[in-house]
């Protein structure tokens, strides 16, 4: 059965929200922890954003568009990626909300996206996050 699924992770982050925040919005940054992507986006809600770069051995231009910009709090954008073999449409697009929380010091980082057609769907991007959230963590805490 087809729904919307969300897949969610979370780490904390021995950096300040400031830190945190210049490691998910700086495209050197981006680079390192998305698989060697190049990110091109000025950041305007309303604006394009888009990574390009190659993923087993085949080229690759995904895209969205920035939804909310909150700097050092919250920032939510679209996700579109012919990689998934899904058509360029709307219904085929995933919001991904990238959260930041002042915890003891540090920083709790989550990352959300919906639109995920199953369950297994859900895992999968998930596991796929947890990845990015845990180098997030490694590439700011090492300021």
């Amino acid at each position: 059965m087809e729904g919307n699924f969300v897949a969610t992770s979370a780490v904390t982050i021995d950096a300040p929200l400031s830190r945190v925040w210049e490691v998910i919005t700086d495209p050197a940054a981006v680079k390192e922890f998305m698989f060697g992507t190049e990110l091109v986006t000025d950041w305007t809600v309303g604006g394009p954003i888009v990574w390009r770069g190659e993923w087993e051995g085949k080229p690759y231009e995904d895209k969205g568009y920035i939804l909310e910009v909150e700097p050092g709090q919250r920032l939510v954008h679209t996700h579109y990626s012919a990689l998934g073999g899904e058509e360029d449409r709307p219904e085929n697009y995933h919001t991904l909300t990238w959260t930041l929380e002042a915890r003891d010091g540090g920083t709790l980082l989550t990352l959300s996206q919906d639109n995920n057609a199953t369950e297994q769907a859900a895992q999968h991007s998930q596991g796929m996050w947890d990845m990015l959230v845990a180098d997030v963590k490694e590439i700011a805490e090492r300021g």
